[in-house]
């Protein structure tokens, strides 16, 4: 590796105390570069991109069979200094004249500074994710290169959470109901049954959920009411499915008597640092449920899961009718639609009211068991 080039590292600021980034937001930071003694380079970029990428391997006997899926969201490349002779493929590129400023190939020895300001765009996107076997990213690159040497790259990743208008979903805030009865066997007799409600489906981090269950235990033993929220991982590739499953929190009720029906209502509090949900991914899904279940001792546990969909924290106070103008599907008005910025493209309108690259259907998947992360390359 090369002495002269001492230090390349791209930065940006915060525009909150949490350090997310949402639709529309601009992101401006800084290139810094270091160098020891005089020397030319060809280019020096910026590029801001976002992605989902799905990687995991399957063994067939002796045969490894890899399944790779990816979904570009775009890629804004911003070029400081430029070698004419190099064509830029498959992004946009943002010309240097907007900020009236060049910058020349000869780098004198010393730190210099290349200001960028980017735009996130104005469309439908999922939120920042990790998981086992895939990951949803938005970073900024900076790339140094010269020439007769390799080139020299420094990214960092920026956390986006995904607009959202949650009145314009109308499952967000429609009441969920279920029923269930068990007959009890072997060493219990009698039944226990259960009618249970959610007031809403959609729930925001730190937010409560309010159980409320018509419990009959009309067996010969005390029963307990208990409640799970899990989350599902799912990932798609080459029409294959694999799915890892967790649970997040559990909670136990009060001991309910044989031969006893009463009512139990319960608060299940969902964590402040709870994953979103994430619905909008063509290879990536995140899903929530609550599992309701009766603990019946020498029986199997009668159950019942409801979905549930987790938002943002900072959508509670988006609680409120959606704006005509908003098209997009789960989107709110994104601000201005003429910003400033040099580095920012022409906003484009949200996505119509529909997923267009929503993940297969589940039963047209094969499923596989969950494998360790594929790694930080993005």
């Amino acid at each position: 590796m090369s002495t002269t080039v001492k230090r390349l590292e791209v930065t940006y600021n915060p525009v909150n105390e949490s350090d997310t980034f949402t639709n529309g937001d601009v992101v401006s930071g800084e290139i810094t570069l270091e160098v020891v003694k005089e020397c030319d380079i060809e280019s020096l970029s910026i590029k801001f991109k976002g992605k989902a990428e799905v990687l995991w391997t399957e063994r067939y006997g002796q045969t490894t069979v890899v399944y790779h899926s990816k979904d570009k969201y775009f890629s804004i490349k911003h070029y400081f200094v430029r070698d004419e002779k190099q064509k830029a493929k498959n992004e946009e590129t943002l010309p240097l004249s907007q900020n009236l400023q060049t910058y020349s190939n000869v780098v004198a020895p010393g730190c210099h500074v290349y200001p960028f300001t980017f735009q996130v765009p104005l469309k439908e996107m999922p939120s920042s994710f990790k998981g086992s076997v895939g990951k949803i990213v938005y970073l900024l690159e900076a790339k140094l290169s010269r020439s007769m040497r390799l080139s020299k790259t420094h990214s960092t990743k920026i956390n986006f959470v995904s607009k959202m208008n949650p009145d314009s979903i109308p499952e967000i805030m429609a009441p969920q109901h279920e029923t269930k009865d068990k007959k009890m066997k072997f060493f219990n007799s009698g039944t226990v049954a259960m009618d249970v409600d959610l007031e809403k489906t959609g729930f925001c981090q730190g937010e409560g959920i309010n159980v409320s269950a018509h419990i009959d235990n009309s067996s010969t033993r005390a029963i307990k009411p208990k409640y799970c929220v899990y989350r599902k991982h799912s990932f798609f590739a080459d029409k294959k499915r694999k799915v890892d499953t967790k649970d997040l929190l559990k909670e136990v009720g009060e001991p309910i008597p044989p031969s006893t029906s009463t009512k139990v209502t319960r608060v299940i509090n969902i964590p402040h640092d709870l994953e979103p949900s994430i619905h909008n991914c063509s290879n990536i899904k995140v899903e929530h449920r609550l599992r309701v279940y009766l603990d019946v001792k020498y029986a199997s546990d009668p159950e019942i899961k409801f979905p549930i969909i987790i938002l943002p924290a900072s959508e509670v106070s988006a609680m409120a009718p959606p704006v005509a103008a908003a098209g997009g599907f789960g989107f709110e008005p994104f601000g201005s639609p003429n910003p400033q910025p040099f580095g920012v493209a022409s906003p484009q309108p949200p996505a119509a009211n529909q997923f267009s690259d929503a993940p297969p259907p589940y039963d047209s998947c094969g499923t596989y068991p969950p494998l360790s992360d594929f790694g930080n390359k993005s």
